[in-house]
């Protein structure tokens, strides 16, 4: 019984001791360094169990492999309630840790949140179709970008993300950003403090022979060069050389 509360003072203690070294790495995005950092601690809790679990069923094996026939198990209630409040432990850790990523707005955004409260906040139009992607900015006169999404970094971002014609889904990996595009509806995904650099995403829902040709880039700007960006596009969709065949999605946004 000692061995047993030794082992399981262990564990705890190891798992504490990982979560308190957790190196804070660089993120891409607040999304991904939530997810990466859930991913983390949850591996920090399997690890040990996994290796205890292993080293348990290892020593049994070698102690019994000669044994001719099965011995009876005696009741051990110590035991047993040892490894049912460990287990309860485990599980409230894991439902606590999950619960504060997935009730985060930058992993799980819900429609009763409003968009953009902010100025500065940014607001993209994400419309996928067989088989390629239109990225539009409604704060701006509905500009068009193809497939590629221009965002300042340090700033919240809002992707609205839609479809033409069948179930697409918008995913970047790097940023932790995925979120399904169906017909008629638009889902929301809010990340912010991105990183500069330039990422790359793609379809994730099969959707016909092209699928795998469905790919968009996020590039992730200075303010000053977002800003210009938006300059640049605005007065060429005023002046009549970009902003068509937007009314499509200009429509499915509003449904």
């Amino acid at each position: 019984m000692r061995t047993t509360r030794s082992v399981l003072v262990s564990l705890f203690s190891l798992v504490a001791v990982g979560l308190a070294a957790q190196p804070a790495a660089a993120q891409p995005s607040a999304t991904a360094e939530l997810i990466n950092g859930l991913n983390a601690d949850l591996l920090y809790l399997a690890v040990p169990i996994t290796v205890l679990v292993e080293a348990i069923l290892i020593y049994t094996v070698l102690k019994y492999r000669n044994a001719e026939e099965a011995s009876p198990t005696r009741e051990n209630r110590r035991l047993e309630i040892t490894w049912t409040i460990a287990t309860a432990v485990v599980l409230l850790f894991v439902g606590v840790a999950s619960y504060g990523v997935l009730a985060n707005p930058n992993v799980t955004y819900t429609g009763d949140q409003p968009i953009a409260p902010e100025d500065d906040d940014v607001v993209v139009l994400a419309e996928a179709y067989q088989w390629g992607w239109d990225m539009q900015y409604p704060q701006h006169g509905n500009f068009s970008n193809g497939n590629t999404v221009v965002v300042p970094a340090d700033q919240d971002v809002y992707i609205q993300v839609t479809s033409r014609d069948v179930i697409h889904a918008f995913h970047a990996p790097e940023l932790g950003l995925k979120q399904d595009a169906m017909p008629g509806n638009v889902n929301v995904i809010k990340t912010e403090d991105l990183e500069e650099g330039t990422y790359q995403g793609y379809c994730a829902e099969f959707c016909g022979v092209a699928h795998s040709q469905m790919y968009f880039t996020v590039e992730v700007v200075p303010q000053d060069e977002y800003e210009q960006f938006v300059e640049e596009n605005t007065q060429e969709s005023s002046s009549g050389g970009s902003g068509s065949g937007n009314s499509t999605a200009t429509a499915t946004a509003s449904n």
